[in-house]
């Protein structure tokens, strides 16, 4: 990427910051209930989805916790169409964090990862598209520090944005579906509340992945490691 070339990235994404904050306070300018903010998304007709996954690819940049917006998401958009969004969202996000990484502010990212991290980024290329869908998959480290460091690998762009879209589908529409349950539960509805208990289920199963691959991880180090039997 040429100087030229930086230069008007980063300008795309200011532009993006100062629409993404303009958009918020009209959303939320004098309203106080989460009808009243669905009925201004509403207004917005074939826009609304459009703002939304704009809002969330520039928060997934700052760093906002792309859950938030999952929920967010269910709640206004519903299951299906919340989902799309959502996972749309998320992935656009991914994508502006991975090469601003990459071609913008490679030295910055090192410094803010820490060395544990990056401990664990210098073994990503002998996995590539793999290391990618695991981390997707299990929370192993934080979300938006692993868009940010894998701009730093040598992986290549179309790989990450596939297993990326690919492999956040499950968490994206377990999030979306418990905004929607919420919302309805607020309304006095239940009717699928157990669906929501039953992407709670699959999140709690994605936090305690990680340790049980750290446990699987360390028996199999022992096994090799151990003398072989007389």
């Amino acid at each position: 990427m040429t100087p030229h070339h930086r230069r008007l990235f980063l300008a795309l994404i200011v532009v993006l910051i100062v629409a993404a904050a303009v958009f918020l306070y009209w959303l939320f300018d004098g309203v106080a209930s989460i009808d009243a903010i669905q009925a201004r998304v509403a207004a917005l007709g074939d826009w609304a989805p459009v703002g939304f996954i704009l809002l969330y690819g520039i928060a997934t940049i700052a760093g906002v916790p792309g859950g938030i917006f999952d929920v967010a998401g269910g709640a206004l958009f519903g299951p299906v169409s919340g989902s799309l969004i959502n996972l749309a969202g998320g992935t656009i996000g991914a994508a502006l964090a991975f090469l601003v990484a990459r071609y913008l502010a490679a030295e910055w990212v090192r410094q803010r990862a820490g060395p544990r991290v990056q401990k664990v980024m210098r073994n990503v290329e002998q996995d590539g598209w793999q290391f990618v869908a695991f981390v997707r998959l299990v929370p192993v480290l934080p979300y938006t520090i692993v868009n940010y460091m894998l701009g730093l690998t040598r992986i290549p762009f179309w790989h990450y944005l596939l297993a990326t879209l690919i492999f956040m589908a499950p968490s994206t529409v377990a999030y979306t579906w418990i905004g929607h349950a919420g919302r309805q539960a607020l309304s006095g509805e239940s009717n699928n509340i157990r669906y929501a208990l039953a992407m709670l289920a699959v999140i709690a199963l994605l936090i305690f992945a990680p340790q049980f691959y750290k446990r699987w991880r360390k028996n199999d180090a022992m096994s090799d490691d151990a003398p072989p039997a007389a």
